[in-house]
């Protein structure tokens, strides 16, 4: 039996992997599972500007009256406005339809608890078990259905609470914005606006199939140029969900989750407001990260990559900042999930603080150059580099070579026959010589050739 659940809920092409009857079942089985033992559950679901959300969301508010349980729809909204009205709004659970930043024919399905987290294993485990063992569940009588309630006052709420998790105006800040033709492009620009600040967005038209193509996060190319264009302050890209933020600074230099990272830590610290002193970051957060946590005296907390893994961290330790070099950044203090419009008015929050333009605060933080490389191996032992003497030897060879100056980082493909190899230090070239060696004896020795 495969799962459904990935790392970050039920992905797949929409009317292809993700249909409509899946989706159906889904919103029962959630309901199930969420509203056990209450009467009338209520949901929350949202969605993002995918042309698949309308049928999505039509089979899931199905699912869910078929079942008893109230569906709240709050329209077009951020991935995290979704976990945030969950709470709000007092429901017991809530739903997102997206796809995140995939491209516009993939839709996903994830669920939100009560207090507006990701589901735990356990919980998608039973929904799951619901679903693709074809449990029989109960439809309800009709006195007994439940009802679509539409709360249109859903992105006004989200923009309101975010207001408040900032102090200072933004006014003299001018500010380009790159929607994604996604989730964003209603809230972050009234947010910014209404905060004082001047400005100027891009990519916020979506018509159903625009979404993240070439803009956004993942492609942050054009904000860069359009920056430089109108002589903006500071550039903000968001993903089609909006849980992700990508900077650009007056210059046209793009500043990934690192950075941001960096900048919010060392005023939230300054300020008091950093739990333990310590951020956490994945173990793909480049090496300038974490020497530049060292130059403020905060530690930093590795975790497996996934912001799931994050978030753990941050619940288990009580820290309240971490995230990943995406983009994808949790500020526990104010949400239970990344939220992109949220980083955006913590960073400018702390270009204020500091009085410094993002260029200026770029400085905190040198980033090492990294190198990828896939290599190609046999069958599905991709940890058999580990029992490999020659192998072992080479990397032992590397790590001494690149001590002190860099790092390397072996991370098997969860889903493909491959090993991923990626180096850090401070020299590009050497980093691609070393990298590419190892991948070519990895996959002379345990690649279709070597077995």
């Amino acid at each position: 039996m495969g799962r459904l659940f990935g790392t970050d809920g039920v992905r797949g092409i929409a009317n292809k992997d993700l249909t409509a009857q899946l989706a159906f079942r889904l919103a029962q089985a959630g309901a199930m599972v969420l509203g056990d033992g209450i009467d009338r559950p209520r949901l929350v679901i949202g969605a993002d500007t995918r042309i698949s959300a309308d049928m999505l969301e039509s089979a899931m508010v199905a699912g869910l009256c078929s079942v008893g349980c109230n569906a709240v729809w709050v329209g077009v909204v951020p991935t995290p406005a979704v976990a945030y009205l969950t709470r709000r709004l007092g429901a017991d659970g809530g739903i997102v339809i997206s796809a995140s930043h995939n491209p516009v024919e993939y839709n996903g399905i994830k669920f939100f608890n009560r207090e507006g987290y990701k589901l735990e294993d356990e919980m998608e485990e039973e929904i799951e078990k619901l679903v693709l063992q074809k449990c029989d569940i109960e439809c309800s009588g009709v006195e007994e259905l439940g009802r679509r309630i539409n709360e249109v006052k859903g992105t006004r709420y989200y923009i309101d609470y975010l207001k408040g998790t900032v102090s200072r105006s933004f006014e003299g800040i001018r500010v380009a914005v790159d929607c994604a033709n996604g989730a964003s492009y209603m809230a972050a620009p009234a947010i910014l606006k209404e905060l004082g600040a001047d400005v100027r967005v891009i990519n916020n038209k979506p018509d159903g199939m625009n979404i993240n193509v070439n803009c956004g996060s993942t492609h942050p190319e054009e904000l860069a140029d359009y920056v430089r264009e109108i002589g903006a302050d500071i550039g903000l890209a968001f993903d089609g969900d909006a849980d992700r933020l990508i900077a650009v600074d007056n210059k046209g230099r793009v500043l990934d989750g690192d950075y941001i990272m960096a900048i919010c830590a060392k005023r939230m610290k300054e300020e008091g407001k950093l739990a333990n002193d310590t951020v956490v970051a994945t173990v793909m957060s480049n090496l300038g990260f974490h020497k530049a946590m060292e130059k403020i005296n905060c530690q930093v907390e590795q975790t497996a990559v996934g912001d799931r893994y994050v978030l753990q961290r941050m619940r288990e330790k009580g820290y309240s900042l971490g995230g990943e070099q995406s983009g994808h950044i949790i500020f526990l203090d104010y949400n239970t999930t990344g939220d992109g419009i949220l980083s955006a008015l913590q960073l400018l929050e702390s270009l204020k603080y500091f009085d410094k333009s993002l260029a200026e605060m770029r400085g905190i933080m040198e980033k090492f150059p990294q190198v990828l490389v896939n290599a190609k191996v046999s069958g599905t032992d991709k940890d058999a580099y580990k029992r490999d003497a020659i192998i072992c030897s080479e990397i032992e060879r590397i790590e001494s070579e690149l001590k002190g100056c860099g790092r390397i980082l072996i991370r098997p493909s969860g889903t493909e026959p491959l090993v991923r190899i990626m180096l850090e230090g401070k020299n590009k070239n050497q980093l691609q010589f070393l990298a590419d060696n190892l991948a070519k004896l990895m996959e002379s020795r345990l690649g279709e050739a070597g077995v």
